[in-house]
């Protein structure tokens, strides 16, 4: 899951990652944005997700996918979007383009 935050004076967005997998002991966020360097995912143990923040400039899309456990690769089911990314599967596509009347607006 995705939630995105958008500042009013600055040109960036707070991008929330949110995932859940049954059983998995580690989560890793692999982006575009950060080299394609995994990144673990905190693990929120009271409402049993993965999360992981990042700011993000704005009027960008980025693809990203999470590694479990090292070894499967995952989709974000709620993603802006999907991109085929030559390795026969696709890469998640998160978007920091502000669209009209988006109603998480921050100071």
């Amino acid at each position: 899951m995705l939630n995105k935050r958008f500042f009013k004076t600055k040109a960036e967005a707070e991008i929330t990652f949110e995932c859940e997998f049954k059983n998995a002991d580690k989560i890793e966020l692999v982006a575009e944005f950060n080299d394609w360097q995994p990144v673990e995912m905190k693990f929120v143990k009271s409402r049993q997700v993965f999360k992981s923040k990042f700011r993000l400039p704005t009027n960008k899309q980025y693809q990203f996918r999470y590694l479990i456990d090292g070894e499967v690769w995952e989709n974000d089911n709620q993603a802006d979007g999907y991109k085929a990314n030559g390795f026969g599967s696709e890469n998640s596509l998160v978007s920091t383009i502000k669209e009209v009347g988006i109603q998480n607006e921050c100071i």
